[in-house]
Parts: C-alpha cells; sequence; structure tokens
C-alpha cells in the first residue's frame, strides 16, 4: 500500500487558481497558508513532513523569506503530494508506477530531477547543457544568437537560486560551447562570435563559483572569459571580466582589487553602452571603498550615475540590462556603509531596498547586511538587528556561501550590545 501524508493537499484545492498561481512561482508561504486555511493542514504537520522548523512554517505563511533549494522543493511536492509538474519537477515516484530502478539510475535520479527542475525554472525547451554531436556543421550568425538567446535565459535563475544550485548548469553551459567552438567549422566573423558567448558563459559560471564557495573555480573561470573576450575583440566582456576578478580580490587584497577595477574601466570605449559603463564604473567604486579610498569612490559612481543618465533606451547587452538607478544607489549605500557614513548609507539603502523584491532572496539578505552594518555604525543596535534578522529570514535555505559569510562579521559586532532584547533575539536565531 502506497503511503500517504497527512499533509497531502485536497484535489480540488490543488486545482484552484490561487493555489496554481502560488506553486508556479514557488511562493510557499502562499502555499501552506492556504494549506491550513482551505486544506485543514495545521503548520506543525508541514513542518514535520517537509522537515522545515514550525517557526520557519509560520515565518514563510506570514510572507517572510523564501524557499528556493532543489532538494526542499522536493520535499514539499512529496509531502503535500503537489504533482511534479506543478512546481517544475520530473514526475514524482508517487505519481506513476515505475520499474524498480537499477542501482545506476538510482545513483543519478535525484540529478536528474534537479536538472529538470532547472530546466523548467528557466523555461527552456531543450534538455541541458547542449552538446554538440562530433563532427559538428557549420556554424552561422543565428546560431550565435541562439546560444546567446540561451544564454540569457538561463541568467534568471540567478534572480532565485544560489551558485549551490546553478554552478554545474552554467560550468556546463560553457563546456559545451567550448566543444562547439573546438570542434565546428565557422567563418571568422562567426568565430568571433561565438568567443563572446564563450566570455559570457564563463563570466556567468565564475560568478555561480563564487557565489558557492568555489574561490578558485571562479578566478580560473574569469582568466578564461579575459582570454576568449581578448580573442573575440570584445572589449566590454574584457573590462567586464576583470571586474569581476576584482569583485573576488577585495576580500584578499583591497589595494590590488581597486587597481584591478581601474584597468576594468580603461577597456570603456566610445560604443561601450550606457549600462556597461554603469556596471564598470560602480564596481570600481566598491573597490575604492574597500580600500579606503573615499574621493575615488565618490568619482566612480558620479561616473556610474552619469552613464545611467546618458542611457537613451538603446540596445543593452543582457549580461548589464540589470544594472538600474535602484541597484546603483545600493551599491552607494554599500559603499558608503564600508567607508563608515552611516549617515549617508542609511536613507539611500533604506530606500532601495523598500523597492527590491524579496523574491531576490541571496541578493536582498546580503544588501540587508550592509544596512545593519550602517546602523551599528550610527550607534542605533536595535534598528541593526531588524535588518540582520530579516537578512536571516531571507537568506535561510539560498544555495549561497555569500549571505552568511557577509552577516557573520556584523553579528560579532552586534553581540557588542548583549542585554538588548532584540539583539539577544537575533544572536539567538542566528546561532540556531
Amino acid at each position: 500500500m502506497t503511503y500517504e501524508p497527512p499533509t497531502a493537499l485536497p484535489r480540488d484545492l490543488l486545482a484552484s487558481p490561487d493555489m496554481r498561481e502560488a506553486l508556479e512561482a514557488h511562493d510557499f508561504g502562499t502555499v501552506f497558508r492556504l494549506a491550513r486555511a482551505r486544506g485543514g493542514v495545521s503548520y506543525s504537520k508541514i513542518a514535520a513532513e517537509c522537515d522545515i522548523k514550525p517557526e520557519r512554517v509560520g515565518t514563510l505563511a506570514k510572507g517572510v523569506g523564501r524557499i528556493t533549494t532543489f532538494d526542499k522543493v522536493v520535499a514539499i511536492s512529496d509531502a503535500l503530494r503537489v504533482p511534479g509538474h506543478l512546481l517544475g519537477l520530473a514526475p514524482r515516484p508517487w505519481e506513476v508506477p515505475a520499474p524498480a530502478p537499477s542501482k545506476t539510475s538510482a545513483e543519478n535520479g535525484n540529478d536528474m530531477r534537479r536538472r529538470t527542475f532547472v530546466q523548467a525554472a528557466s523555461g527552456l525547451a531543450a534538455s541541458l547543457p547542449i552538446r554538440t554531436p562530433s563532427g559538428a556543421g557549420r556554424l552561422g550568425p543565428s546560431d550565435v544568437e541562439a546560444l546567446r538567446a540561451r544564454t540569457a535565459r538561463l541568467r534568471r535563475l540567478d534572480t532565485v537560486l544560489g551558485g549551490g544550485d546553478t554552478y554545474r548548469v552554467y560550468l556546463g553551459e560553457y563546456q559545451a560551447t567550448k566543444a562547439m567552438v573546438r570542434d565546428a567549422t565557422y567563418s571568422e566573423a562567426t568565430g568571433r562570435g561565438l568567443l563572446s558567448v564563450l566570455a559570457e558563459q564563463a563570466q556567468q559560471a565564475g560568478w555561480s563559483a563564487f557565489d558557492s564557495g568555489r574561490e578558485a573555480d571562479a578566478v580560473g573561470l574569469y582568466k578564461e572569459s579575459s582570454a576568449a573576450a581578448t580573442e573575440a575583440g570584445d572589449s566590454d566582456l574584457f573590462g567586464n571580466s576583470l571586474a569581476f576578478l576584482a569583485y573576488q580580490k577585495v576580500a584578499a587584497d583591497r589595494r590590488e582589487a581597486a587597481a584591478i577595477a581601474t584597468r576594468s574601466c580603461e577597456a570603456i570605449t566610445p560604443t561601450t553602452p550606457a549600462r556597461v559603463r554603469a556596471l564598470l564604473h560602480e564596481r570600481m567604486a566598491w573597490a575604492c571603498a574597500a580600500a579606503g579610498q573615499p574621493r575615488e569612490t565618490e568619482r566612480a559612481l558620479l561616473a556610474a550615475e552619469e552613464a545611467l543618465g546618458a542611457d537613451e533606451g538603446g540596445p543593452q547587452p543582457d549580461w548589464a540590462a540589470w544594472v538600474d538607478g535602484t541597484e546603483l544607489r545600493i551599491m552607494a549605500g554599500r559603499c558608503w556603509t564600508e567607508l563608515r557614513r552611516p549617515l549617508r548609507a542609511v536613507p539611500v539603502l533604506s530606500a532601495a531596498l523598500a523597492q527590491y523584491d524579496d523574491s531576490h532572496a541571496r541578493d536582498k539578505a546580503l544588501y540587508l547586511s550592509w544596512l545593519g552594518d550602517a546602523y551599528l555604525c550610527a550607534g542605533e543596535p536595535e534598528e541593526a538587528s531588524a535588518a540582520v534578522g530579516r537578512a536571516l529570514d531571507l537568506a535561510s535555505g539560498v544555495a549561497s556561501v555569500r549571505p552568511r559569510q557577509r552577516l557573520e562579521p556584523v553579528l560579532r559586532r552586534m553581540a557588542e550590545h548583549r542585554g538588548l532584547p532584540a539583539v539577544d533575539e537575533v544572536l539567538a536565531r542566528a546561532a540556531v
């Protein structure tokens, strides 16, 4: 007899439009709330079956935080008996009878389901990654554009998933394109386009490596990106590869990071799109702030602002299209926090984060850590506790090492204010 969990949702509730909408958006707080209100499933039962702490279930149901890891999504699917296709998963074992798996298929099953989940989340129709058959034919401009569009679609995963979930996907794409460049035939112009895509993919894979704690892999990929961009004659991607290197180098050698960031801005040409210019200047501002250079920081922030102001809606590469006024204000707040200027940092960070959606859980958790740091610098530990507590909620379950790494020194500074109820509560939650 097949086990039926006590949290299995009624079929009519699963078919309701609001539940379908919540499942499609992976809005599990709403799913849990509907399960209790209309399905009679208590939060304590959901917590037990999904292996989630009861207080976390309640917090999610109040609209605080997100669940973004593959394994936890699978657990919720099984506990609530939500068919896999409603969550972007392959059919679950309890949905259809299946023959006993061989040892090989059992070992690979979880990985295959993870890839199916990521594929659905990115909206791709093809399996991941692309594989080029041996003896590949001649490639042309349309193939380059198809690869570039695919890379752009996959980049959307980074807005909701951490590097721990995306690294293998992005690395696989990069390796597949690398094989294509090696094995196929093409014109010189098409070859430059392929190398440009290869540089873009190496940067994305490097970023996810960095986000998942694979720092040596990230540096190697950024350097490979730099070489591919140079060969392609793509100065914008070359500059961005240096900006990535500088961003990572900040933790080890801040002055060297500032020097690398300066070189990245030297790659700007008269044809560099506005948002690329803004991106390179804002990352230079961050490196300068980390190196304790306030004048250079302010100059770089102003240059980034001027670049965005010059954007007249022309074509922008997808890898820089996310740079906007909110992003620039957040970077400015981070810089002023790093330079211990809380009176400048707090207003700009507070205003920008009020417009920042919780679905970007990793990034918002990181940015809230700087807001908490700025409040501590301003002598406001209670306000710092509110920001850090929110960051802890958002960071929970995100497959990225960076939020916790960033929060650790802030929490150590908060510990100097033990005895304040708000501070003690956040420190206790962080310890758990």
